[in-house]
């Protein structure tokens, strides 16, 4: 075995042992580092201390030559990062050859979000759906409860999931929310989610613990609300997939397009960061774009 090879081994025994990384992260180590001495052996590999910023950079436009996704690129120089971090601290290299190189920026894609009619046909779903002699008569009610609730707070799904009944405020028409990190939120509620939540309760009888619960009559699973959701996706033209968090996109996305400003849609959702927020504000000036694009006679 080489003395490079005898580096690279001990790198991902390195993190194998010492940094408990994960199969996938250890396979995305060798990955990485096999197809950068590949790459060079083209060229005639120096050895893992002799490389320099040029090598990088000359692999770097490689890759960028490939049109390799952007994701990519990062992880396989995250991955060479590390490693020559590791051969500093422990082999004694005075410094990364990696250290003044740019690497481009994570692409940032626009969500998925549905239209309005979308919507509407999505939440009309479960009350057009035929029941089974096995299925509870109040099961329809809870579904339409929980897609209007989404839809109408931009929950998080494992938020919506632990509701208790305790956390809906009726006569107030407020939901209180335990959110990332212990932080807790008050979200309005529409009156079409508040009903679709009343009429749920009075026929399933749930007056205390858990809101939405299974035909068991226990809290219903994260699991198992998004199987539901597939089901109703089924029924409907919608042409793409559905998840609970593209229901909050849509939520923000609705908001936004109709003025709200985006401060208070940071609070509804419950981000720390005005950042991760503003994703939706370009998706709402694509749609403004589209509709000008559209409508204008002189657009085009």
């Amino acid at each position: 075995m080489s003395s490079d090879d005898q580096l690279s081994d001990g790198f991902i025994n390195f993190q194998r042992v010492e940094k408990s990384a994960s199969e996938r992260t250890l396979r995305n180590y060798s990955q990485a580092l096999a197809a950068f001495q590949t790459y060079m052996e083209e060229s005639k590999f120096p050895g893992w201390k002799a490389c320099n910023n040029e090598d990088f950079r000359h692999y770097l436009y490689h890759c960028m030559q490939l049109e390799m996704a952007r994701s990519t690129i990062r992880l396989r120089f995250s991955a060479l990062r590390s490693f020559y971090k590791y051969l500093i601290h422990r082999h004694g290299l005075a410094k990364s050859p990696l250290v003044e190189l740019q690497i481009p920026k994570q692409e940032r894609k626009l969500p998925t979000i549905l239209n309005q009619t979308q919507v509407v046909e999505l939440l009309e779903a479960p009350l057009q759906a035929e029941l089974s002699k096995q299925t509870p008569e109040w099961l329809p009610l809870r579904d339409t409860a929980i897609l209007e609730l989404f839809y109408s707070t931009g929950l998080r799904l494992s938020e919506l999931a632990k509701l208790q009944v305790n956390d809906i405020d009726h006569s107030q028409g407020v939901a209180k929310i335990l959110g990332k990190g212990a932080k807790e939120r008050i979200v309005p509620i529409g009156s079409f989610a508040l009903t679709a939540v009343q009429n749920y309760r009075i026929l399933a009888r749930v007056n205390e613990g858990p809101l939405f619960i299974n035909k068991s009559r226990r809290q219903l699973s994260t699991t198992s609300i998004g199987t539901m959701l597939k089901k109703y996706l089924r029924m409907t033209s919608i042409p793409f997939h559905i998840t609970p968090h593209k229901l909050r996109h849509s939520f923000a996305t609705h908001l936004l397009d109709n003025g709200a400003d985006l401060r208070s849609v940071q609070e509804l959702l419950g981000h720390a960061s005005l950042s991760t927020t503003q994703i939706y504000t370009h998706v709402s000036t694509k749609r403004m774009k589209e509709s000008y694009q559209n409508a204008h006679p002189r657009a085009k």
